[in-house]
């Protein structure tokens, strides 16, 4: 009774954009987390099927249930493995079930389909065949990536080394993983593995989190002890990645507006070990970013609430009218956000990331936002990424299910330009090992000014095979003039 109870809660507060699934799910503090998930996600896909079996027969007016309810129900018994209670509803759902399957076998000579997964929408049918990888981040923090492997190793799992191609992560299975091929910290499984009950996962070693997810932390890449801003934090994933890649030094605020999810975030924080970080239960818009308290602040990940459309288990392609309406809101308030995050003084960098697909909270954000504040330009990520930012903002990335093996993403990193190059070329970051470093390819003079300067410096540098002979040359000119 209580799976059920929370997995309609779950449902009427998604629907309400009130959060996410997955952190909604974990927020329930339900026993059994995997089939409370499995549960919502199910129930979510057939939602359009259900309303239909359940509006052509009297069981809401009998069974007087709230919708999400009778939903999660219903789709048990029709489409599950038989409802898993006992009680007044066993009952009720066993009254029901002969008017209900018939409603359903109408349905499908309706829509003149043999099998169940066909009644679903387009969006859900192109997804049956999209299966995400289980990723593993290393809590770098309390452990390191070579003392997890060998852990795993112990207990029998097989490591095959560091993935060379996106397809060998499809032959994944039973107890292989590998090394991701971008994140050097994060460890791939077959999708079946579970890691909930996991000792390295309770004990805040590991952490779960899809890889598109730990792209926003690991791109904007601050150097240790610097001071940065995750601007809505909860439920902490990003926080604890940022905190690792500064090894716990300098300053990490974090803002989020929910005081339950910033309780939550509190708790997952403390199990990862984190201790630089500065919670505050605010609205980031309300934050000055003026005041003396962020005047050292260089980088701000903005990962602001969005459609979720990118969720594997939630997306749904085809944009209805009502959404089109709702998409135009969150966008206004995320453009809000991403020029807020550009007004502190001493920002150098922002991310600025979603985990939309649709092309009003990704590009169209950014697009606007760089019309309004002059001063900043699209740095070019990972030129070797699959999938890229639809025209003209090439240099964004996108991530989804066929091309990245991820859930669907966008990511875009503005930097802040010197006056001098605010017309010249991007920066192009190839890779970024966590930890504060940073390996660049500067193209056609496109680096600020200080990283110019450094560029010269060194090709004069003793070492450099030039040198000698440059300084012979000067030599003998000044000879010659004098």
């Amino acid at each position: 009774m209580a799976l059920y109870i929370k997995a309609a809660d779950i449902l009427d507060k998604v629907e309400q954009k009130k959060g996410a699934v997955k952190t909604l799910v974990y927020e329930s503090k339900y026993e059994n987390i995997k089939q409370l998930f499995a549960l919502v996600c199910e129930t979510h896909k057939y939602s359009s099927v259900l309303l239909e079996i359940i509006n052509s027969t009297s069981f809401l007016k009998e069974s007087k249930l709230r919708i999400h309810l009778a939903k999660v129900l219903v789709y048990d018994l029709l489409f599950g493995r038989g409802v898993k209670c006992g009680g007044a509803w066993k009952i009720m759902m066993m009254k029901h079930r002969s008017r209900l399957q018939a409603a359903l076998a109408r349905f499908k000579i309706k829509k003149k389909v043999s099998r169940n997964e066909d009644l679903l929408p387009s969006g859900f049918q192109q997804m049956q065949g999209d299966v995400i990888p289980r990723y593993v981040r290393v809590n770098t923090l309390k452990t390191t990536v070579e003392d997890v492997i060998d852990y795993l190793k112990r207990e029998g799992f097989t490591y095959q080394g560091t993935a060379s191609r996106l397809e060998d992560i499809d032959q994944l299975s039973g107890k292989s993983f590998l090394c991701d091929l971008h994140l050097k910290d994060l460890l791939v499984f077959s999708a079946k593995m579970d890691f909930h009950n996991h000792f390295l996962y309770k004990a805040g070693h590991i952490i779960l989190q899809d890889k598109a997810s730990c792209l926003p932390a690991f791109l904007l890449n601050p150097p240790v002890g610097s001071h940065v801003i995750d601007a809505c934090a909860a439920p902490g994933n990003k926080t604890s990645h940022l905190a690792a890649i500064m090894k716990n030094k300098g300053k990490l605020f974090a803002f989020d507006l929910d005081t339950k999810r910033l309780s939550t975030m509190s708790t997952l924080l403390l199990r990862a070990g984190v201790t630089c970080q500065q919670l505050a239960n605010q609205d980031f818009l309300k934050v000055d970013p003026q005041s003396s308290e962020y005047k050292e602040v260089k980088y701000i990940l903005l990962d602001p609430s969005c459609s979720g459309s990118g969720m594997v288990c939630l997306r749904d392609e085809a944009l209805q009218p009502q959404e089109d309406k709702r998409l135009q809101s969150l966008a206004a308030f995320q453009l809000r956000c991403l020029n807020h995050a550009l007004q502190f003084p001493q920002v150098q960098r922002v991310v600025y990331s979603t985990c939309s697909i649709h092309a009003e909270e990704n590009e169209n954000v950014v697009s606007a936002c760089l019309q309004q504040t002059p001063g900043f330009r699209l740095v070019h990520l990972l030129p070797n990424w699959p999938e890229r930012g639809h025209d003209p903002l090439k240099q964004c990335l996108r991530a989804n299910p066929t091309k990245t093996r991820t859930h669907g993403f966008f990511v875009a990193l503005l930097e802040r330009s010197s006056p001098q190059r605010e017309s010249e070329n991007i920066l192009t970051i190839t890779t970024l090992p966590a930890g504060g470093e940073e390996k660049q390819d500067i193209q056609q003079s496109s680096a600020p000014v200080e990283q110019q300067e450094n560029l010269e410096t060194a090709s004069e540098h003793p070492t450099n095979p030039g040198t000698k002979k440059k300084r012979k040359r000067n030599r003998k000119k000044q000879h010659l003039e004098s």
